[in-house]
């Protein structure tokens, strides 16, 4: 069985912990936790027949003052972009993430969730933008911890762009 540091990556409060508590545990919680520093969470998912184990790394959220540490991101095998559908700034941070971890780490696998889709009715991000984006050959899903909305699927999608690397 492979292990693999799997990094949620994001802005602050855009679901990062709630989506990891949701697949791990299969729980959601109202309360808001900021994440200091990491949180490391396990979970043993299959696909295709083939074991894994993702260690999974929440990070604390970026912003215009605190940035992801680099030594948080060495040996990471695949992430995850976060961004909250009802904030279109975190859109272009996760693009940001996305060329610094592109820029250390040619061709990690990675997936975009754009998180709080039981709010869609909310949301502020550029679709076009995202349309941009999936033209480009980015994988995106959309999320919700609160309802599990396709929190499964994107862990599922990314185990297997690991196993095609």
């Amino acid at each position: 069985m492979k292990k693999y540091k799997i990094c949620l990556l994001g802005s602050f409060a855009v679901g990062k912990t709630s989506l990891v508590q949701r697949f791990v545990k299969g729980i959601f919680s109202e309360k808001y936790l900021t994440t200091l520093g990491v949180k490391i969470d396990k979970k043993m998912i299959t696909i295709d027949n083939t074991e894994m184990e993702f260690i999974i790394w929440d990070l604390a959220g970026e912003d215009e003052f605190i940035t992801v540490r680099d030594s948080y991101l060495r040996g990471t095998a695949a992430y995850l972009l976060v961004i909250d559908g009802t904030r279109n700034e975190t859109l272009e941070t996760a693009i940001s993430l996305h060329e610094r971890m592109q820029q250390e780490n040619q061709s990690l696998p990675f997936v975009l969730l754009i998180n709080k889709s039981d709010l869609k009715e909310q949301w502020t991000i550029d679709a076009t933008k995202i349309t941009e984006l999936k033209q480009s050959g980015w994988n995106t899903i959309e999320t919700s911890a609160k309802t599990n909305k396709g929190v499964a699927e994107a862990f599922q999608l990314l185990a297997s762009n690991l196993l095609k690397n």
